[in-house]
């Protein structure tokens, strides 16, 4: 017999409207995720411009706002000046931070136009590691400066009369990291970023700032390093960074799927010192968060350390490419109810990354297709129908015990209000592994709404792939939720990704 839970959602219940950008994503220059996965000329898919327009495709499918950009640990090393002007002219570089070889073939202006292409905003980051404020100034003037300067001059011999206008900016990349090139102390960081800010804003005051929060919660500087940071930066940045990955390192399925709780707490302690730093300033000003790099990222570790050791300078070589499975998924999908139970304080949210390099998306070696992993089909769904006005959900749940976390639900949701469209969309994760899960939802409220479907990813191997050759996990529509006087019934199988939709009549 299966377990019982129960929900209520009311659209007067409002968490707040969810910013579009918490389904961003990111791409570094980093292993195959530019060379060989956006960009690969002279493929039979590729454009005119060598851009493979099966994974442009793709993007679109996400529907990703916006795409932060050129790291990643690779920015703390970015020379922008090499990335400009005419492709054969730019030098080829020694990259620092993954012991590739960057021929710079793809840089500003080519990304810009892929992003363009793949209807998504560029969010820039600095170089905050070997360079600094001048710079950073520099670069500004360059992409956004209409012209009659210097730089902006540069932009437009290069074609670019237009300025590309790029508004949010990362001011640095994990700077806490001892791994970071031009690692600093919390307060030579603070310092840094607080003048960068100022300067930048002089040349353009209509940009805002990502600032960088701690690189995990795991980090020994946590969080005193936001309480710091923030001391000299919080009048003049818009966002604080927030960076998790989770893997299953230990094979237990019950701890894996509990790691959202983990980053439901980190989001919490963030927000808390924000907030305590707030009160110390007297400032009226809230401060929002980036969670701009988050996923799952394990199972390619020994690959990338292998070939950092022991095959550098190599262009795009094949690292920290992760094949996910389904249980991989399942995170995922709970670490999206988390990002939307938060879209009070998380504003921005980048899924790290893109392409080929821990991706929803990848493109096969040596001129093969493009295919989508297991943990595409959860974004695409959050993307699609996640726009709208997060509401509180009170959920009463059965519980079941992990080994590290104790007892945690059974049940996990959050449901979105996409009034303009008349939608109302439940996103659902049963991680029992063993118990289906009968959930009852009083949707009383939305009178006038109708069910619609009901998708699920589920499978019964936790550690399904797909391949190019076969999607292993894929949704399927199923006939599991009723409707009765305001009362929505749901099977929740047993380890299940659950969307639950309904449209006014």
């Amino acid at each position: 017999m299966a377990k019982s839970a129960k929900m209520m959602i009311d659209k007067s219940f409002q968490i707040s409207k969810v910013d579009d950008r918490i389904y961003s994503s990111f791409i570094e220059h980093l292993g195959r995720a530019v060379y060989d996965g956006i960009y690969q000329p002279g493929h039979p898919l590729s454009n005119e411009d060598g851009f493979r327009k099966d994974v442009i495709e793709l993007v679109k499918e996400l529907n990703v706002p916006m795409v932060r950009y050129p790291g990643g640990n690779f920015v703390s090393n970015f020379y922008w000046e090499d990335s400009v002007g005419p492709v054969e002219q730019r030098p080829h570089r020694l990259e620092l931070a993954w012991r590739s070889l960057e021929k710079n073939e793809v840089g500003l202006h080519e990304f810009s136009k892929w992003a363009k292409a793949a209807g998504s905003d560029v969010m820039m980051a600095l170089n905050l590691g070997t360079r600094g404020i001048s710079d950073a100034c520099n670069l500004l003037e360059y992409c956004n400066h209409p012209g009659g300067t210097k730089y902006s001059d540069l932009r437009i011999s290069h074609g670019q009369k237009e300025p590309y206008g790029f508004k949010t900016w990362c001011l640095g990349n994990e700077m806490d990291g001892p791994w970071q090139i031009g690692h600093k102390t919390m307060d030579e960081y603070g310092r840094l970023a607080e003048e960068t800010a100022k300067a930048m804003k002089l040349i353009d005051p209509s940009i805002e700032f990502v600032v960088c929060g701690s690189s995990n919660q795991e980090m020994p500087t946590f969080p005193q390093w936001e309480n710091r940071v923030l001391t000299h930066t919080y009048d003049y940045v818009d966002y604080l960074s927030l960076h998790t990955y989770y893997g299953n390192r230990s094979g237990n399925t019950g701890d894996f799927l509990a790691k959202s709780n983990d980053m439901d707490d980190f989001i919490h302690t963030v927000i808390a010192t924000c907030d305590y730093v707030k009160a110390k300033k007297r400032s009226r000003k809230n401060m929002y968060l980036s969670f701009d790099e988050w996923n799952v990222w394990y199972h390619s570790n020994a690959t990338e350390d292998d070939y950092r050791e022991n095959h550098p300078w190599e262009v795009a070589p094949p690292i920290l490419e992760d094949i996910y499975n389904f249980e991989d998924a399942l995170l995922v999908g709970l670490m999206l109810i988390v990002l939307l139970r938060n879209s009070d304080r998380v504003k921005v949210a980048c899924l790290a990354q893109l392409v080929n390099v821990i991706a929803p998306i990848m493109t096969d070696r040596n001129g093969g297709p493009s295919w989508k992993q297991t943990i595409f089909y959860p974004f695409m769904h959050a993307s699609k129908y996640g726009r709208g006005t997060a509401l509180l959900p009170v959920i009463d749940s059965p519980v079941h015990a992990t080994k590290d976390h104790g007892e945690v639900t059974d049940v996990e949701a959050i449901a979105v209000h996409n009034e303009e469209k008349g939608e109302v969309t439940i996103f659902a994760v049963n991680r029992n592994l063993e118990e289906d899960v009968v959930l009852t939802t009083d949707i009383r409220s939305f009178e006038g709404y109708q069910l619609a479907e009901h998708i699920v990813l589920e499978n019964d191997d936790l550690k399904a792939e797909n391949s190019a050759e076969k999607q292993k996990v894929a949704p399927v529509s199923v006939d599991r939720t009723t409707m009765d006087g305001g009362i929505l019934t749901s099977m929740l199988h047993k380890a299940s990704w659950n969307v639950i939709r309904l449209v006014r009549r």
